[in-house]
């Protein structure tokens, strides 16, 4: 009988020890992949993904991948992987955006990596806190010219409303006076429009252009909008102050980086940018505030001692009042909480461990601002509306609280976050100051078709607004 010398034991001891910390190190996360070859789980992850993101969290733990459209998205939802997501130097937010910019905007991948830095520094500094104090009167004038064309009282749709009032708004500022349309007929044409290119937004920036023919569409109509515009952006000149307005310091740059033929293409993704989500916040923000009726008749207390009680007189916002009324930035913090976007993304450049896993490059790595605002361990009793939460928030010093997360991470926050909560502070003020404002119909449940940028009413939510006396 012949033995197996104890040298070969040794050596295949080893090598066996070696392949097991070689399996484990490369232990990938569990992967749904589905049973359709590239489509993967495609089909039931489109149908309802916050939904499907939850489940799986639930079956398969903290850390799983999904494979949709040839694309393998892993989802972190505990601290570990959050960590990973904020701090690691190995996953890249360009990357990771640059095909849905390419797709949505029509801006080359090598234009974009080259430009997004200095454009995001530009438009950062532009709507930076420090420039703020620019954007209160010009927001209040705004907002009270659009507010005089409603009339004494009416019942419409709250999102047509908000859509109505902030659309020109947000337009006018960032862009130029006047840019938005006065003609009846072309407001309701850039309402079509920005609205079919904003709901398929999320479909655009993952199929091909031709199989989206109403959404390609409305891309081109407003891609021809800009190239038409262009030059008057250009020679705006406010009658107040010489400032550039945000659309002409972004043209300022493109043209020095010789890439002016650009010049729609960016104006489009400004437009989605400050309108997507702004609008909905606004609609979410009434909302939650006149279906709360103790919130809502203390911001009513506190308007009225900032400004007084009649409703007539034009007034003057100034951050001085705005900080005389901080439950009303409370409530849409906390309305941005609960209506976060789906997901934010990043792209994995080279392998990164997450607990027990290895998450390989390439991967989008996708942290959920929706699920996470909802783990109680960050946010107690996370599912109900409690604006006082933010109390403990340093917004004096523009901090949120410890994962809070809507706003994006990191490097590449949102840029334009302060002046979207500033445009709906001044609004709420207006509104309610103007108007006794009701619901006729109950708080509607929130979309869940969709990952990208602030949840969707689903169903119908009309407001009855009467001029104050």
């Amino acid at each position: 009988m012949e033995f197996i010398s104890p040298t070969v034991i040794i050596i295949l001891g080893c090598v066996a020890v070696l392949l097991f910390l070689q399996w484990k190190n490369l232990r990938r996360p569990p992967c749904i992949s589905g049973w359709i070859p590239w489509i993967g789980a495609g089909f039931e992850f489109g149908k309802t993904p916050l939904e499907f993101i939850e489940k799986a969290r639930i079956k398969y733990g903290p850390v799983f991948t999904v494979i949709v459209m040839g694309t393998r998205m892993t989802f972190v939802t505990e601290e570990e992987g959050i960590n990973v997501f904020l701090k690691s130097k190995e996953v890249n937010f360009e990357l990771a955006v640059q095909n849905p910019i390419y797709r949505t905007a029509s801006i080359a991948k090598n234009i974009f990596l080259k430009l997004h830095e200095k454009l995001y520094i530009t438009v950062k500094g532009k709507m930076g806190t420090l420039n703020l104090y620019k954007f209160t009167g010009q927001l209040t004038e705004e907002l009270q010219e659009q507010l005089q064309n409603l009339g004494t009282h009416g019942t419409t749709d709250l999102n047509k409303f908000m859509r109505h009032l902030l659309y020109p708004v947000t337009v006018n500022i960032l862009f130029k006076k006047g840019l938005f349309p006065s003609d009846e007929r072309k407001i309701r044409e850039f309402h079509q429009h920005f609205q079919a290119y904003d709901e398929g937004f999320e479909y655009g920036s993952q199929l091909p252009e031709c199989l989206l023919r109403n959404w390609s569409k409305s891309k081109k109509w407003l891609l021809e909008l800009f190239k038409k515009n262009i030059p008057d952006i250009k020679t705006y000149k406010s009658a107040k102050d010489n400032s550039l307005t945000v659309m002409q310091a972004v043209l300022d740059l493109l043209e020095m980086e010789a890439n002016e033929q650009k010049s729609p293409n960016y104006g489009l993704l400004l437009l989605w940018a400050s309108l997507s989500n702004t609008v909905p916040v606004a609609f979410w923000t009434f909302a939650f505030v006149l279906s709360h009726p103790n919130i809502h008749r203390t911001i009513m207390e506190g308007i009225s001692s900032v400004f007084g009680t009649a409703g007539k007189d034009k007034i003057k916002v100034s951050e001085d009042d705005l900080k005389k009324l901080p439950l009303i930035k409370w409530c849409i913090l906390e309305t941005i909480r609960l209506r976060a976007p789906g997901v934010i993304t990043r792209k994995v450049l080279k392998p990164v461990k997450i607990l027990n896993y290895t998450v390989p490059s390439g991967d989008l790595l996708m942290l959920s601002p929706f699920w996470l605002h909802r783990n109680p361990k960050y946010f107690p009793e996370p599912d109900l509306f409690k604006p006082e939460r933010w109390k403990k928030a340093n917004l004096e010093k523009h901090a949120f609280l410890d994962c809070f997360m809507a706003f994006g991470s990191g490097k590449y926050q949102c840029p334009g976050r302060w002046l979207a909560l500033l445009e709906i502070q001044i609004c709420i003020i207006l509104i309610f100051y103007y108007y006794d404002c009701s619901l006729l119909d109950p708080l509607p449940k929130q979309s869940s078709l969709h990952l990208v940028g602030v949840q969707q009413p689903e169903g119908r939510c009309r407001i009855q607004f009467k001029q104050r006396k």
